[in-house]
């Protein structure tokens, strides 16, 4: 059977690996950067340990091809650390390696997946002798014993009847809503997981790593990404860690930790009430922020955030706790500062990065900044996206005392924007990103990058035309944007928001499972969506819309958010 991997031609032979055939071709690498750590073979990511031909046996009289190899007719591309879907191989591996040595060390405890920390990633133990220091040495030893990493697949009864006996009842409850018979599985012992998506070929592919100690837990430190070789940089972000504690408080609060709790909410109709409780909670939370504002005089309140974090809602919200303060705000978008397209440069690569600073007419804000707060009259120009170009429509402001103006915009947490003379007290920076506090069970946590891919999914479809596979071929551009721009300041915010909400799962999945299910394998973003079902097939939709009040976040993305009107 010939293959053609990476544009390059081989012969295979039954039963012979895809790991063993890269090795025959010299293309197994050797270092992090350049090791094939999975492979996309017609949309789908496989496992290196997959087999393209299968010898004969009882059941295939001759070696026969495998149904994604006869798809692709016989093309491969290899994933590395580099690729997005390289990198989920590699996180998904790391969980598999942790939770082995947790289990082989402290059998009976309860572990809990985390949150992403910078490039580390957070687990809670609840053993009362836990050591770093041990954990350390038996993940080193896993890693040296270069384990096979093989899925093989069981019945999902026998699969909840396991992690019943073993005392995972999270999994088992989760397991209860699979409509699926059969579930796939990693297994080494007498410990056996999964975690939605093929793993590294062997646990020797953890090369880099460093585990420190954290509160309640440890941090899993990832290897650079611009340098596997050696560990990244992982310095502590007590601010970014308030807000995710507060969000599992949230979760304790509403009895809602887990998608089965979800589940259990919507069946039982009382998911009404989470909604209830839950948009309280951010009511709550805004007339709290606009205390803060008043209290500390501020005239500017610089509001960024990731894509689909609710931005412009949390603005408006804001705004309207603000009035109650007697403040008269003003919203203004760091959309308008945009340059000229035709002035800005394209890249390397030769198309224009719209996400990069520079792209902003940072002067221009700085001198409008610095001339309110002095107590000028200030034009402000207006961007016509239509044309690509700034216009001037006679639009001026002045800061008078009850003034408070909003700017909201991917880069409003970049110093560059701020003079370097400006008094700090008159500007609040608030910081807005969807941190969902829910897991699909202890050892899957629902990544905030997934629930913003959702929500801009279906807020593209709706509002703007736009395909799953338009949306989705952008997004790992605008990861990377993010990488670059926001995320390295959300640190330095006075305040984090948590714009998630327990209950969104089970209503977006109404407005984007059609959406979903219409994608086909050919197309690009074929293996991404079928990542995004994965999760989605647990959860149990929720025809509720009529309780989402119109000024919540989750309007912004559903439709009939009223600050739109």
């Amino acid at each position: 059977m010939k293959l053609t991997i990476d544009g390059k031609q081989v012969e295979a032979l039954a039963g012979q690996s895809l790991l063993d055939i890269l090795k025959t071709m010299n293309m197994a690498g050797s270092t992090l950067l350049d090791m094939p750590i999975a492979a996309k073979i017609a949309g789908e990511v496989f496992n290196l340990n997959y087999i393209p031909l299968r010898t004969k046996d009882e059941e295939h009289e001759r070696p026969s091809m495998r149904r994604a190899m006869a798809a692709s007719n016989g093309a491969i591309q290899l994933l590395r650390l580099t690729d997005p879907a390289g990198r989920d191989v590699y996180d998904r591996t790391v969980q598999f390696v942790l939770f082995l040595a947790l289990h082989q060390l402290w059998p009976n405890t309860r572990v809990k997946m985390g949150c992403t920390v910078g490039p580390a990633l957070y687990v809670e133990v609840s053993e009362d002798g836990f050591d770093v220091e041990q954990l350390k040495a038996q993940v080193r030893k896993i890693i040296e014993q270069d384990i096979p990493l093989i899925r093989h697949r069981i019945t999902t009864e026998e699969a909840m009847a396991h992690y019943k006996a073993v005392g995972q009842e999270d999994k088992a409850k989760l397991l209860s809503w699979r409509t699926i018979p059969v579930f796939d599985v990693y297994s080494y012992g007498d410990f056996m997981d999964y975690y939605y998506g093929e793993l590294a070929p062997s646990t020797s592919y953890l090369r880099s790593w460093k585990i420190l100690p954290a509160e309640g837990g440890f941090l899993f430190v990832y290897p650079d990404e611009l340098n596997p070789e050696k560990t990244a940089h992982y310095e502590e972000m007590p601010n970014f860690m308030t807000v995710s504690n507060e969000g599992a408080r949230w979760c304790e609060l509403m009895g809602c930790e887990t998608v089965a709790d979800l589940n259990t909410l919507v069946e039982s109709g009382k998911i009404r009430e989470l909604i209830r409780v839950n948009e309280a909670l951010h009511e709550k939370r805004f007339s709290q922020v606009a205390d803060m504002v008043c209290q500390r005089g501020a005239k500017f309140v610089m509001l960024a955030g990731p894509s689909s974090s609710g931005k412009t809602t949390s603005a408006n919200r804001l705004a309207t706790q603000l009035r109650v303060h007697g403040k008269a705000p003003i919203l203004m978008g760091l959309d308008d500062y945009y340059i000229d397209r035709e002035l800005i440069q394209p890249g390397p690569d030769g198309t224009i990065d719209l996400e990069h600073i520079n792209t902003i007419d940072t002067d221009l804000f700085r001198e409008n900044l610095g001339d309110l707060l002095a107590g000028k009259e200030v034009e402000i120009p207006t961007f016509d996206f239509k044309t690509g170009s700034r216009v001037w429509k006679g639009h001026k402001m002045t800061l008078h005392e009850n003034t408070v103006i909003i700017v909201e915009g991917l880069h409003a947490l970049n110093p560059v924007l701020l003079p370097k003379d400006v008094d700090t007290t008159k500007i609040f920076k608030l910081y807005v990103s969807p941190l969902l506090p829910l897991n699909l069970d202890d050892h899957n946590r629902i990544p905030t990058s997934y629930l913003r891919l959702l929500r801009r999914t279906v807020r593209d479809f709706e509002t703007r035309g736009s395909s799953v596979a338009r949306t989705m071929s952008m997004w790992d551009s605008v990861r990377r944007g993010e990488k670059r721009w926001i995320f390295p300041f959300q640190e330095q915010a006075d305040l984090i928001f948590n714009s998630s909400t327990l209950y969104e799962l089970a209503v977006l999945k109404k407005h984007i499972y059609p959406l979903l299910d219409a994608v086909q394998p050919e197309e690009d973003c074929y293996d991404q969506v079928r990542g995004i079902v994965k999760v989605l097939n647990y959860v149990l939709e929720a025809d509720v819309d009529d309780e989402i009040p119109p000024t919540s976040l989750v309007r912004e993305f559903i439709g009939g958010n009223t600050f739109y009107k």
